[in-house]
């Protein structure tokens, strides 16, 4: 077992936002594992978050982002519970985080229930044919489809998409750690995403 030191437990807070009870409760759980740790209070923080989600949220910021010398604009609703945390530093940067996430990855929904079910249809059918061109057996033709269609929501639901600085986790577990970090609901409202020439 690793000694968990004050450094440690400031380390750990510092990285996760988490306070410092809760740090030094993850890295004794933890056994001193700083990585075991992060995920012990990420876990605790979905619960946390889950718990939140029925609060109402009616402050938040409208963040505008613009890349590549004005090619890409983006614009970005994220709603917190107060106005004191709408203010905070942790909010505004995760509300420009998702900005930037929205500007590089291009989401074309911000959750599954939103999504086309024509599109899914069409990744399907994309994923079947090319099954069958390829002489893979009927048996795997579901699988395989399901497969795609898992990946085509990854790729294209803003709230599933890997994180662009660390893709080992989601937008959602992003939100779920602000949820933990600012104690309140926070809640992607909508995005618009503009490119040049685009349509």
């Amino acid at each position: 077992m690793t000694e968990i030191t004050t450094e440690l437990i400031k380390e750990l807070r510092q990285a996760t936002g988490a306070g410092i009870l809760d740090c030094r409760a993850a890295l004794e759980e933890a056994k001193g594992d700083f990585d075991k740790a992060v995920d012990v209070l990420r876990q605790k923080g979905l619960s946390k978050a889950a718990k939140r989600a029925d609060r109402e949220v009616l402050n938040g910021v409208v963040e505008l982002y613009s890349h590549g010398d004005g090619r890409v604009g983006v614009m970005v609703e994220v709603n917190c519970e107060t106005d004191f945390v709408a203010r905070s530093e942790a909010f505004r940067t995760l509300a420009h985080e998702i900005a930037l996430q929205i500007a590089a990855s291009s989401p074309q929904w911000l959750t599954e229930e939103e999504v086309d079910p024509a599109a899914i249809e069409r990744e399907k059918e994309v994923a079947i044919n090319t099954a069958k061109e390829s002489g893979k057996p009927e048996a795997s033709w579901d699988k395989i489809s399901e497969g795609r269609v898992q990946k085509f929501l990854d790729e294209n639901v803003l709230l599933r998409q890997g994180y662009i600085r660390d893709d080992s986790k989601t937008i959602k577990d992003m939100i779920s750690e602000g949820v933990v970090a600012t104690g309140e609901n926070i809640v992607i409202r909508r995005f618009a995403r503009w490119e040049l020439g685009g349509k």
